[in-house]
């Protein structure tokens, strides 16, 4: 896993492949996830409406920091364990927060032989003040702004990252203290569970699951000059195109020459089953020479029920493509299961082989 999701996908640092290496994910996991799916690159739902990351964003998070063997690094959000266990590995105390009890119970199970890694079940949008200063902090739940109480509690010269934004769409951003003040960084998308009690309480913008939409569907916005269409994360592997589109001037091309890497982007919606039946997908798609071995290139939505566990569908999806064909227009009307709160739309090659390229996204729900 290390080779073929870490390293590969641009994870440099010594110490943080290491920790990656001799980290055992199996052991962080809920009994309901097959141990062979532990070292997959993937969320998995861990009870309570909660998630264990994948392991690239572990592994990133964890560079970003650039983590130091004398740090102290205070993490909000516990969860299962596994990314204080990651750190644990490279620096010299983890101090740890879970809002959730049975969570933090758990963790502090899985992580009795850690030594230096310190839990304790509390609201992290107060921090730990009688740790405090903290050379790094890890946020692992996304919050819309920084609690006051974290850039209060990072000393001078440290460092913070954070999943900032709506509750379905964010951004990492990397925070250095100098002067007492935040200096940020913007980094990837990213997609993390909210943070809850007060952070939650404060949050401004709500998500609406009776009326799903995709953002940026025809990729015309880019904010940030990147490369990277907005609204859209765990991207790879792909390339913002302009010219020849189908809708406005921007498309999407995925490109893959190895068989079951990863090539794809994903974007999470609200959706709520009880209220919308179905979700109508219409899309361009064209495709240069798809192999399918390894893989499926498809467009495909997969739905989540209020715990954050995978409701297994195979009709959710629009493809597999393969082969060779110039722009054409699909669409297809996708059952939403009664279960459903949420759901993450994916557009990739799925481990296939050559380009394919994708615009003007949209889906309109029918209610019930």
């Amino acid at each position: 896993m290390v080779d073929e999701v870490i390293v590969r996908e641009g994870i440099k640092n010594p110490a943080v492949i290491s920790a990656m290496r001799t980290t055992p994910r199996h052991k962080f996991i809920t009994a309901k996830n097959p141990a062979t799916r532990a070292y997959v690159d993937e969320a998995l739902a861990i009870g309570h409406a909660q998630t264990i990351s994948p392991p690239f964003i572990v592994a990133y998070m964890t560079e970003s920091l650039d983590p130091k063997p004398e740090d102290r690094v205070l993490e909000i959000g516990t969860g299962s364990g596994y990314q204080a266990a990651v750190l644990s590995a490279i620096v010299k105390d983890v101090y740890s927060i879970e809002i959730v009890e049975p969570l933090g119970k758990n963790a502090a199970r899985v992580l009795k032989d850690y030594g230096n890694v310190h839990l304790k079940i509390g609201d992290g949008y107060q921090g730990w003040p009688e740790e405090a200063p903290f050379d790094k902090i890890i946020v692992t739940c996304s919050p819309e702004s920084v609690p006051q109480a974290l850039v209060d509690q990072l000393r001078e010269g440290g460092k913070m990252i954070v999943p900032l934004g709506e509750r379905y769409e964010q951004v990492f951003f990397l925070f250095e203290k100098k002067a007492g003040q935040l200096v940020k960084t913007r980094l990837l998308p990213t997609l993390f569970v909210p943070m809850t009690g007060e952070a939650e309480k404060n949050r401004v913008v709500l998500p609406d699951p009776k009326h799903p939409e995709i953002h940026n569907g025809s990729f015309e916005v880019d904010n940030e000059g990147d490369g990277r269409p907005v609204g859209w994360h765990y991207q790879r592997q792909l390339t913002l195109k302009k010219g020849n589109a189908p809708a406005g001037e921007r498309y999407v091309t995925f490109t893959n020459t190895v068989p079951g890497r990863i090539s794809q982007m994903l974007q999470a919606i609200p959706v709520d089953g009880r209220h919308v039946s179905a979700i109508k997908v219409n899309l361009s798609v064209k495709a240069d020479n798809i192999q399918s071995e390894g893989g499926a290139a498809a467009f495909l939505i997969r739905f989540y029920d209020a715990e954050r566990a995978t409701i297994k569908d195979d009709s959710n999806a629009i493809g597999p493509w393969t082969g060779t064909f110039d722009w054409k227009k699909l669409s297809k009307t996708i059952t939403v299961p009664v279960r459903a709160r949420e759901a993450i739309v994916f557009v990739g090659l799925k481990g296939s082989t050559g380009e394919l390229s994708i615009d003007d996204i949209h889906i309109t729900p029918v209610p019930k």
